[in-house]
């Protein structure tokens, strides 16, 4: 006869095991181990540009890096964005921009963002207007094509150049981020259309989205992690130039965070369908949306102040108007229009952009999964549930 002793260990164990076989079976995710993504290929806008519009078409200059790097490091933030706090959370270095040609190291993956990009063909192209030329469909055919090939033909010439290149596994095993859109959605408002028609414009903006992913897929991609688009109506760039729409509760232009919402709605069954469509793929859709909205809902509850103006600017309400960084004349005097005393506690850096702290608390909050669909952290980002 066993032991009293003996007897409750083994009910125990029991009960243990009958709670990790309910937990496996309500969350796929528990038990699943890390990923260890080798490298990131990025595309995108300025939410993820790490210095491919600066070294390219438009300098940055200062304010701009002064909280983290403390001098501009082509980033439309005073320090660091969503990717690089996801390449340092996964051990990996903070990623090089693909156009950026000087100290340069791509041996942990690639940044395909520019700053102003859009999905589709821009109509108004930099210089003569305000988009950069290098959408994603550049970013894909003509910049990650090349750099996937050309980088091995590196690699097997061997010298110092071929150790700043991934290796050749690298491509199937990285994590392939994507946060593009939101730019697509300004150049319909600032084009002049309504938004009834900047709504007609979204389901094609997202099946060129989709078009991308798949051609990426057929190179070998096979862990994806989409941030949807965030709440645009409450950027002050959108509210001082809109000043007629309605505003919501929170003071954000109600319509124009419409559009953003129906754009990720599409966004979301689009990924439904590239789960089908490419049954290898782990792609998970990330909710930046709420979570950056909260930050305007409730900005006290996680630190944060004067949410709807600009950190970096002048004029006006939201202080924007005259860009961060530019040096204007007022009262007969030139002044410099340098950022506000704190950084740290707003969420608006430029009028356009988001501070880094803002872009911290975002990160911190999406990492976990609890924004994600299916709901599993980054580190896990390469299983398919």
């Amino acid at each position: 006869m066993e032991s009293p002793t003996i007897l409750k260990f083994t009910i125990s164990l029991s009960f243990f095991c009958m709670l990790l076989l309910f937990a496996s079976t309500l969350n796929p995710v528990f038990g699943l181990e890390n990923c260890n993504f080798p490298a990131i290929f990025n595309f995108g806008d300025s939410n993820s540009d790490t210095g491919g519009l600066s070294a390219s078409l438009i300098t940055i200059t200062p304010p701009y890096g002064e909280t983290y790097f403390h001098k501009p490091a082509g980033r439309a933030s005073d320090g660091r964005l969503m990717i690089d706090f996801m390449a340092k959370s996964l051990g990996l270095p903070y990623l090089s921009a693909y156009l950026d040609s000087l100290g340069a190291n791509f041996s942990h993956g690639a940044n395909f963002a520019t700053s102003a990009s859009t999905i589709r063909l821009p109509t108004n192209i930099i210089p003569a207007g305000g988009f950069s030329p290098f959408y994603l469909d550049i970013q894909y055919s003509q910049q990650f094509v090349q750099f996937k090939s050309r980088s091995q033909m590196i690699r097997k010439k061997g010298g110092l150049f071929a150790t700043l290149m991934p290796m050749g596994d690298y491509f199937s095993k990285a994590l392939y981020t994507f946060d593009i859109g939101q730019n697509d959605l300004g150049e319909g408002f600032f084009g002049n259309m309504t938004i009834e028609e900047v709504n007609a414009s979204i389901p094609d903006i997202v099946n060129k989205f989709s078009i991308n992913v798949k051609n990426i897929y057929n190179l070998g991609a096979r862990s994806f992690w989409i941030h949807n688009t965030g709440p645009i109506g409450c950027l002050p760039y959108i509210l001082a130039n809109f000043l007629s729409a309605q505003r919501d509760s929170y003071g954000c232009a109600k319509s124009y965070n419409d559009v953003a919402q129906y754009f990720n709605h599409n966004l979301k069954e689009a990924i439904v369908q590239l789960r089908k469509d490419l049954p290898l793929a782990a792609i998970t859709y990330v909710d930046v949306y709420s979570v950056k909205y909260s930050l305007f809902t409730k900005p006290k509850d996680y630190g944060f102040e004067l949410p709807l103006v600009a950190c970096c600017g002048y004029g006006g309400m939201y202080n924007y108007g005259v860009g961060c960084g530019e040096t204007i004349t007022v009262n007969g005097s030139q002044m410099f229009v340098g950022s506000c005393e704190r950084p740290s506690v707003r969420v608006n850096w430029d009028g356009i952009h988001y501070t880094e702290a803002a872009n911290k608390f975002v990160f911190d909050q999406i990492s976990t999964g609890a924004f994600s669909d299916p709901s599993i952290p980054l580190k896990m980002a390469c299983h398919n549930i």
